[in-house]
């Protein structure tokens, strides 16, 4: 099995790269950062002796060069990519990219809009290749604003993250109805970790390291939440399970927020037709690709 992990060198990616892994899956992270992606790597081949994993360079910020990263997997089909990488600002000012987009909206939801496109025949070389992507909790209480898409009129940065993820879970949700209406053996799913936090994250040499006094500091939240580790496992389920179906959402038992991973319902905004059909559209606009050109 071949994976992709977009934003695999870090955070919840690494999680998902190195349970993957240790599944048996030839994993591949995506990341900016060579330096950065060889750290996980290695550390993933510490913990899995004999584990496959490779990286490469992948900016999703940059739409241009999405085309050589995908022609780097040298992979003759993916059987999964999870679409994890994300940015997320704190503070103002409203940044853009290269393209003009504002930074998250563009990192999070159309850079993997429009790697889709690119992986589309990788994917369909595939017997039932899977799609996952990573939403968020910050998603259930924001809305789309389908006439400022890249916060042009009204930037605050929460807000403006939590539109570029639900956006994310709009295009998982409306991929894949697009995928069963055009018959295709692909399926879209769509997770999110639940609360996961650092304190809780156990140390990976290189990728992640937590302090006794970080721990201990964390131990009254593991009542409530969980670490990355463990926010990890709804993508991994959502790639490996034999019982999950296109268009689910996958996320935490025990409110959401920690546990085994299970099937939730998804909130109504999230899976509105019109709103992901105008969100496509927008999208195609921006991109310059339509995933389901060659998914179909």
């Amino acid at each position: 099995m071949n994976v992709l992990v977009t934003g695999g060198n870090a955070g919840i990616g690494y999680f998902v790269a190195e349970q993957l892994a240790s599944a048996g899956a030839t994993v591949v992270l995506g990341s900016r950062d060579a330096a950065r992606a060889e750290a996980a790597a290695t550390a993933i081949r510490d913990r899995v002796p004999g584990a496959a994993v490779g990286h490469v360079p992948l900016n999703l910020a940059d739409l241009a060069s999405l085309k050589s990263s995908v022609d780097a997997l040298e992979l003759g089909h993916l059987d999964a990519v999870v679409l994890n990488a994300g940015v997320a600002l704190d503070d103002p000012p409203r940044r853009e990219t290269a393209d003009g987009h504002e930074l998250m909206f563009a990192t999070n939801h159309l850079g993997h809009f429009a790697l889709v496109h690119r992986l589309a025949p990788l994917l369909t070389a595939a017997p039932a290749a899977r799609v996952v992507t990573t939403g968020s909790f910050a998603a259930r209480t924001e809305r789309l604003d389908l006439d400022d898409l890249q916060s042009t009129e009204s930037y605050e940065p929460k807000r403006t993250y939590g539109r570029s993820k639900l956006a994310q879970m709009s295009f998982g949700f409306e991929l894949d109805r697009r995928l069963r209406a055009a018959g295709s053996r692909c399926l879209s799913v769509v997770v999110h970790p639940g609360g996961a936090l650092d304190s809780l994250t156990p140390t990976r040499p290189g990728v992640h390291t937590r302090s006794t006094s970080q721990r201990l500091l964390g131990l009254p939240a593991g009542l409530l939440l969980h670490g990355k580790d463990a926010g990890a496992q709804s993508a991994v389920r959502a790639v490996l399970g034999q019982d999950v179906e296109g268009g689910q959402l996958w996320g935490p038992r025990q409110f959401g927020l920690r546990g085994a991973p299970h099937v939730e319902r998804p909130h109504a905004h999230m899976t509105d037709p019109a709103t992901a059909a105008a969100l496509w559209a927008r999208s195609v606009e921006l991109t310059g690709v339509d995933p389901m050109a060659s998914l179909g």
